[in-house]
């Protein structure tokens, strides 16, 4: 995903008048934004970044839904909506058995130290933005075993 196409979205849904998406949309590209500052990046936005903010925030909004209180019915259909919405420009994320194959053939020699701190450093670098952080931990504290 890049910044260019979130911000067409973003006038696409001004346009509309969908408040909700441009709201959405819009904390998004601010998110991005304030990452690329953070690691120097003010102009030329890589897709690798704006796709690892993209799935911070999905995060963050899971995690708002999951705390909402269920007397706030109208706040967690906001946040669900925010996630429908944020969740449409998410990049595809592997699955536990790709994660597996990806570490036991390209991290095969680190995997055989059993080291796991060596092993997430390098599944890190190769799979940041592409899975989840704690499914990589969980598979790594497997294979480490």
């Amino acid at each position: 995903m890049t910044i260019e196409i979130l911000r067409q979205d973003m006038v696409t849904a001004m346009k509309a008048k969908d408040k909700e998406t441009k709201d959405a949309i819009s904390s998004l590209i601010a998110a991005v934004k304030k990452v690329a500052i953070d690691e120097g990046v003010r102009d030329d936005i890589p897709e690798s970044l704006v796709d690892k903010v993209i799935l911070k925030e999905l995060k963050s909004i899971k995690e708002q839904i999951d705390t909402c209180p269920d007397e706030r019915a109208e706040l967690k259909a906001e946040y669900k909506k925010a996630y429908e919405i944020v969740e449409k420009y998410a990049p595809a994320v592997l699955t536990e058995a790709e994660i597996k194959t990806i570490i036991k053939t390209k991290f095969a020699d680190v995997l055989a130290t059993k080291n796991k701190g060596i092993v997430m450093k390098a599944a890190m670098g190769e799979l940041n933005g592409k899975a989840d952080g704690k499914l990589i931990n969980q598979i790594v504290s497997e294979l480490c075993k």
